[in-house]
């Protein structure tokens, strides 16, 4: 029994223990371990090795967790991760370079550059719904950028948290990279310290608490959050394609469960009706009985399918189902659901749905979906337009505010390594992916290079008005207006 209690005791992790993991990272960078080009390849090329030996062992991971299909599993977490540290190992050397700045007759001559630094211990706060590439993908940035790194992943998805621990430990350098599992206990303890940088991926209420620990040691955030991604329909398009497209993001991205997913549909009335390609596109995916395919993840614990059943269970919405419906709350599992004409100020329109269900709002102007958007009060993460209408296209870009736009399609935009993964408003700040990443985790340094020539007399004192109208001709680096103090100065 007194084992027992020690064992207890020992695997406590407590703002003390925090502090020591912070304090042994900190030791290690400031050796200067992590800044070398060498280690941070080497750790890259540890992750794809890692990936690679261990796929079998993070689709079953995925699949105890959320019941992910293999498909997903192996596109969207592992060969995501997989192209992230390939494109840093092809480009991080030229990250890595100081970047040449231009100078000013005020410092003539000099010159001058932007050196990228790495901030120092940074921390990555993971989110459930997609544990491996959530968490892997902000490291690869870290990695990149020279840091030390501890990542905390979602103890919602504990199969995937403890295989991460596993195999950080086994493959990175333990010295400079950590996971910490556990939940709330832990992750408050995590957040009592103070570091460089903090990344977090979740929802706004959680954000706010991260934040509130971050000010207190002025620790700069990015945060990922979510939001109501709306997709406007127009009637001028190819109705099947764009129908598997809005399925493909919906639906095959977790069951709905992802920060991009669409989260409403906004359309005309008389477009409305042709509910029915979704209808028959989704049968053709999932089956007629869609509880039965293996396409499909599950709703990640009864906590949220209870939400989401109160979602659809309320009086003005559960008339609106045209689609679905169908659950097992034993299997936490909700069938793919389309609700038609539901109320703007019912519960599902309050929230991010995050799930299977899809509500469709009719107005009579497609114009009328901006007004619509922006009344919502917040900026989403995603927003999609699907119209071959040139004038639309560009109202859509110029008006809806959101994290990232696309039009024709959903959620492919996360592919595209040379766009930011960003939030806006309540949906988050800051941004990652490819140099994006490097760049959220270093420090851009200015620097800039003088000798001892051309020194001028003009900053020093005694202060004369001549002085001071010559500098101020030099720093607005006017040539005429330099002249014209020249000659004033002379003919004074």
């Amino acid at each position: 029994m007194l084992m027992e209690n020690k064992a207890e005791n020992k695997a406590v992790f407590d703002a003390e223990s925090a502090n020591e993991v912070v304090k042994e990272l900190r030791d290690s960078f400031v050796t200067g371990k992590t800044k070398s080009y060498r280690w941070r390849v080497t750790q890259l090329k540890a992750m794809l090795k890692m990936l690679d030996e261990n796929e079998p062992q993070i689709v079953a991971a995925l699949r105890d967790d959320l019941s992910k299909p293999e498909f997903e599993s192996s596109l969207y977490e592992i060969q995501i991760v997989n192209n992230s540290c390939r494109l840093a190992l092809k480009e991080m050397n030229h990250w890595m370079m100081p970047e040449k700045a231009k100078t000013s007759l005020t410092t003539f001559p000099s010159s001058a550059e932007i050196v990228s630094e790495p901030l120092g211990v940074v921390l990555v706060i993971s989110a459930w719904n997609y544990p491996f590439l959530v968490s892997l993908d902000p490291v690869v940035g870290a990695i990149s950028a020279g840091n030390a790194i501890v990542l905390k992943p979602s103890e919602m998805a504990p199969t995937s948290s403890s295989l991460l621990a596993k195999l950080v430990a086994d493959y990175l350098d333990s010295s400079c990279i950590k996971v910490v599992e556990g939940a709330v206990p832990e992750t408050s303890a995590l957040l009592e310290q103070k570091w460089d940088k903090i990344l977090y991926t979740g929802n706004g209420r959680v954000a706010r608490i991260v934040m509130a620990a971050a000010a207190k040691h002025l620790t700069p955030v990015v945060l990922e959050l979510g939001g109501k991604s709306p997709v406007i329909v127009v009637s001028d398009i190819n109705l099947k394609v764009a129908t598997r497209r809005i399925i493909a993001g919906k639906w095959g991205c977790n069951n709905g469960q992802a920060c991009v997913s669409p989260d409403y549909i906004i359309t005309t009335k008389d477009y409305a009706t042709k509910v029915d390609s979704f209808k028959c596109e989704l049968e053709r995916f999932y089956g007629k009985d869609p509880l039965e395919s293996k396409d499909l993840s599950r709703i990640v614990n009864s906590s949220h399918f209870d939400r989401l059943s109160k979602l659809i269970d309320e009086e003005k919405v559960s008339s609106k189902i045209v689609h679905g419906g169908q659950r097992n709350e034993k299997n936490l599992q909700i069938a793919p659901t389309i609700l038609l004409d539901v109320p703007v100020n019912s519960l599902i329109m309050k929230e991010e749905i995050f799930g299977p269900l899809l509500p469709i709002i009719t107005v009579d102007k497609v114009e009328q979906s901006f007004d619509l958007i922006h009344s919502s009060g917040g900026k989403p993460l995603a927003a999609y337009l699907f119209t071959n209408n040139k004038k639309l296209k560009r109202k859509f870009v110029e008006t809806v505010s959101a994290g990232g736009l696309v039009v024709n399609d959903t959620a492919v935009h996360l592919a595209i390594h040379s766009l930011p993964f960003a939030g806006v408003g309540e949906s988050g700040m800051g941004s990652y992916h490819g140099k994006f990443s490097f760049d959220a985790f270093s420090h851009k340094k200015a620097v800039l290079y003088r000798g001892f020539a051309g020194d001028a007399f003009l900053r020093y004192p005694p202060y004369t008005p001549r002085k001071l109208t010559l500098l101020q001709a030099l720093l607005s680096g006017s040539i005429v207006g330099i002249i014209r103090a020249l000659l004033g100065w002379f003919w004074a």
